[in-house]
Parts: structure tokens; C-alpha cells; sequence
């Protein structure tokens, strides 16, 4: 039986990449330390040369965290906005109507120019930590891609938006950081470590994270269910080795 990641599409084939010096990104799906270990990378690297986090997805898990806290509502307002969230950005839905393709479209805008900024500093002789990196191989958002999905949208309007929003994708794939450190999981051990997250997704998003190449960038995988402070000495070691 074929998964949802099996029948996905390609979104673009971006050109020959570009690499950018200084840039690492961590990847993988939620539940494997994304952000811990980003973190404590930051850490450790601040010891002895300037470096700097920056967060390359769209919503951070900080946000959703700043809105449960609101009084009273906070909570119920966090779990209603990410199960629409999850609805609208899941390619197995119907194409969004067009309020939501806008707001996908500004949000892939808005992550562009944090991508660009990112960029800049790390050109400049920064070295970057980036949480997520985005990718133009398979749409979807859950997958740092094309939001609105050419494959499923209808309608010249929602056409038009959707294959400028690719295009917008594939100038972002171009550029590929100097390394990409993936944390591998499986899905029992991600949904043990995040109940509050569609099971389905997660295996999805595991399925998907497992086939991308980022445009052939040098990606070191690890296991995140191994111990954690072998997990960060890898890690670290690889990102020392970066001048």
C-alpha cells in the first residue's frame, strides 16, 4: 500500500545549487530535537566563534506557546488555529480557498526574507544555526515546501498564485547550506514524544523528510533515538569542521 509521501509530486527542479558558507541547518521531523539540539549547538559554538540561531519555518513552536498562554482563551485558541492549520496545509485536502492561498502565499513571502536575511549573515562571517531550511522538491508546508500545492488547486487565479509561490521556492532551493544535519525517527518514537501531533502526519512527514536532497547539499544523518549527548557530540562535530 502506497503512502501519501509515495504519491507526492516533485514541485520544481531548481538549478545547479549555490552553496552558502557558514549556513547549517537542522532538520527532521517533530519530535526528534530539532530545536534542543539547535540550541545546545548554539551553545557550545558561542564558546568560541560568533554564531547565531535563526528560525527558517513558517510558525515556531515558541508562537503557539505565546498564544496558549492568553488568559482564558489561550489554549482553546492554540489547538482550534492548528487544527485549521493542519486541514489547509495537508495536501491530502481540497485546494484552499482563496483567502487561505493568500495568507500561504505572504507566508512563503515572509519566509523568503527571513531566508535572505539568514543569508546575509552568514555571508557576512556569521556562522548560522537554522531550524528547518525550506525545499522545492515536494510541496506542502508540513515539509518546509510550496504551500498551496500546483497539484491540487484549480481555477486560473489559484494556478497563477500557486506557481508563482513555486517559483519563489526554487530561487529559495538554489542555495543550499554548507551543511544540513538530518535527525532521523520513526513514527512511534516521534508520537511518543509529541501526542498532541497527528500520528498520520508524522509518519508522513518522516516519509518525506527521509527522500529529500535538498538540492544535493551535504546532509549528515543521525539517529535521534540514540542517546542524546552522542547525538550533540556528532553534531558538533561536524559543525566545528566548518571554517
Amino acid at each position: 500500500m502506497n503512502t501519501y509521501s509515495d504519491r507526492q509530486t516533485s514541485a520544481i527542479s531548481p538549478g545547479k545549487p549555490i552553496v552558502i558558507p557558514r549556513m547549517v541547518a537542522i532538520v527532521g521531523c517533530d519530535g526528534s530535537g530539532k530545536s534542543t539540539i539547535t540550541a545546545d549547538l548554539i551553545k557550545e559554538m558561542q564558546k568560541i566563534r560568533q554564531t547565531e540561531r535563526r528560525y527558517l519555518g513558517l510558525i515556531s513552536g515558541e508562537d503557539g506557546d505565546k498564544i496558549k498562554k492568553l488568559p482564558i482563551i489561550g489554549v482553546w485558541l492554540e489547538r482550534r488555529l492548528a487544527k485549521k492549520s493542519e486541514k489547509t496545509q495537508s495536501m491530502r485536502s481540497e485546494a484552499p480557498p482563496l483567502w487561505a492561498a493568500v495568507i500561504m502565499y505572504a507566508l512563503s513571502c515572509w519566509r523568503a526574507s527571513n531566508f535572505h536575511k539568514a543569508k546575509a549573515l552568514a555571508e557576512s562571517g556569521v556562522l548560522v544555526i537554522a531550524d528547518r531550511y525550506p525545499q522545492a522538491e515536494i510541496s506542502g508546508f508540513h515539509y518546509d515546501g510550496p504551500g498551496i500545492g500546483v497539484e491540487r488547486v484549480k481555477g486560473w487565479l489559484l494556478k497563477e498564485m500557486a506557481s508563482k509561490e513555486v517559483i519563489i521556492y526554487q530561487k529559495l532551493a538554489n542555495y543550499c547550506p554548507e551543511l544540513i544535519i538530518r535527525l532521523d525517527i520513526d513514527v512511534d518514537t516521534a508520537f511518543a514524544r509529541k501526542p498532541d501531533h497527528s500520528y498520520q502526519e508524522l509518519s508522513d512527514k518522516i516519509g518525506v523528510m527521509s527522500q529529500l536532497k535538498y538540492n544535493d547539499a551535504t546532509i549528515l544523518d543521525l539517529d535521534s533515538r540514540k542517546p542524546y549527548d552522542e547525538v550533540l557530540a556528532s553534531a558538533l562535530a561536524a559543525v566545528k569542521a566548518i571554517k
